[in-house]
């Protein structure tokens, strides 16, 4: 990213831990950030209709969590729980989404980042569909 664009990210950025077994954040609760995984594992949990939580997947450290805060209806889709104690760098949503819409260069960046953290996780989602034998 541009120096410029750094500093956009380090205006909002702050520094937050979680304890394992943590929620970092529920399905349906308003989405206003983006998690920057610095260490640690999070398990990204989906309800099952017959009940109860199913893994999606586990991001761990250098992986980006959560896009919510991007596109209407600003909600979180998934819940997001710490596997073990998790560091992050928390970026406010509310802010980057005002400045991706005035400052295009910095949107289109933004947009590219997190088009390649979506296509990750289709794959990776994709992946786990697959039965063994057909991988």
């Amino acid at each position: 990213m541009q120096p410029e664009h750094q500093a956009v990210l380090a205006e909002c950025a702050s520094e937050q831990s979680f304890e394992a077994g943590a929620i970092l954040f529920r399905e349906g609760e308003p989405a206003n950030q983006l998690y920057l995984i610095e260490s640690g594992k999070v398990a990204l949990e989906m309800r099952m209709p017959a009940g109860g939580m199913a893994t999606i997947q586990v991001l761990g450290p250098d992986e980006l969590l959560g896009w919510s805060w991007l596109f209407p209806p600003f909600t979180w889709h998934l819940q997001a729980r710490a596997l073990e104690p998790v560091r992050t760098v928390v970026l406010n949503g509310g802010h980057l989404l005002a400045t991706a819409e005035e400052d295009t260069r910095f949107g289109y960046c933004l947009m590219k980042r997190v088009a390649q953290m979506v296509i990750h996780r289709l794959q990776a989602t994709r992946r786990q569909m697959i039965p063994n034998s057909v991988k």
